[in-house]
């Protein structure tokens, strides 16, 4: 049997901004975290102890997204103020700006090849961009309001886009053409995000909800109820055997994928957790919330075979940490969806489509 897991302790906690935190992301070599603001400032946190912080000013209101590019040596800013831009992040902060929008933009993601930028907006539209030249490629226009995210697939084939018309929508990037829309989520979708075996999605919602789909079959695999409020962000390990979501009602949850399960309830933010990100080999997780922390979690779960420690009953535990004390639940809820349910709900679609054909 696997020895005994560690669970996930709070590591750092970096404070400079001066309102809510709305987005974080790691550089791809773990030196580097950034974070955006309703304070319409990004910084740039270093991992090793001591070493001052960046705080970059360009955007005239509040930053809404960041992403680093694959290779590290830029990072993506959207803002507010409808532009978007591409910062060197170095203590000089030099950056390139272009209004990309006609209205906030929520999302910002390079391909994994760098090439590319897709952006997500009020204005309703998806954009895709040339990174280099920050040149506009093309638009998608079938979201009839807000499209709050926006992510290339991992081979950079599809986009997939949350928005408040209560969809999902899958693209081709090479026909720009919608091949399919997701229409389960009783709410505003929030988030959405591609398993790293670009295989999944799993897509967040103001109806407290995790809901995740085969982009193959577009068979709803796993529907998670676990929440109390809107679910804001979520991302996969990159093992793709976790998902960690971040709430309003101010816990992050890691799920495990393989088990269908609930891990862990983390509660470490004083009010709503806005963003939650899984570093880039998964080892650390960071979080932002509306009480201006950002947080770096060290993961400590995928250190063993986590089938066999799942079975084994633990009383919760308690972290002391420099914000108190984090009471880390451990919880076994089953999935809301069970298997057996989703084989009737699919055998029931089928009886009716059987029907519904001459």
């Amino acid at each position: 049997m696997a020895a005994p897991c560690s669970d996930p302790s709070l590591e750092r906690h970096f404070k400079g901004h001066r309102d809510a935190v709305t987005c974080v992301d790691f550089s791809v070599n773990m030196k580097q975290l950034a974070s955006g603001s309703m304070d319409s400032c990004l910084m740039i946190w270093h991992m090793k102890p001591q070493s001052r912080a960046y705080r970059f000013t360009g955007h005239k209101d509040a930053i809404t997204c960041v992403n680093f590019s694959p290779s590290g040596h830029l990072l993506a800013s959207g803002s507010r103020d409808k532009t978007v831009r591409i910062w060197v992040p170095n203590v000089k902060g030099e950056s390139t700006m272009f209004r990309a929008h006609s209205a906030t933009v929520r999302s910002v993601h390079f391909c994994s090849d760098g090439q590319s930028l897709v952006t997500a907006s009020d204005d309703k539209t998806v954009k895709v961009w040339s990174t280099h030249r920050q040149r506009f490629l093309f638009s998608l226009n079938q979201h009839i309001n807000w499209v709050r995210c926006a992510k290339f697939s991992p081979d950079g084939r599809l986009i997939v886009s949350a928005s408040d018309d209560k969809t999902v929508k899958l693209w081709d990037k090479t026909s720009r053409e919608c091949v399919y829309s997701y229409c389960e989520h009783g709410s505003f979708v929030t988030y959405v995000d591609f398993h790293p075996s670009g295989t999944c999605i799993a897509a967040a919602g103001m109806d407290n909800t995790v809901k995740v789909w085969d982009v193959r079959t577009h068979r709803l695999l796993q529907h998670y109820q676990l929440h109390s409020a809107a679910v804001n962000a979520l991302s996969f390990h990159p093992s793709g055997n976790y998902l960690i979501t971040a709430s309003s009602d101010s816990t992050l949850k890691i799920l495990d994928l393989m088990e269908g399960r609930l891990l862990y309830t983390l509660h470490g933010h004083q009010g709503p957790a806005t963003t939650v990100a899984f570093s880039r080999t998964g080892e650390y997780f960071a979080s932002g919330g509306s009480d201006e922390q950002v947080m770096v979690w060290k993961s400590n779960f995928d250190n063993v075979d986590y089938g066999e420690v799942i079975k084994v009953q633990r009383p919760p535990a308690t972290l002391a940490t420099s914000t108190g004390n984090l009471t880390v639940s451990i919880l076994e809820q089953r999935l809301t969806l069970t298997e057996d349910k989703l084989k009737q709900c699919l055998e029931n679609q089928q009886l009716i489509m059987q029907r519904a054909t001459p």
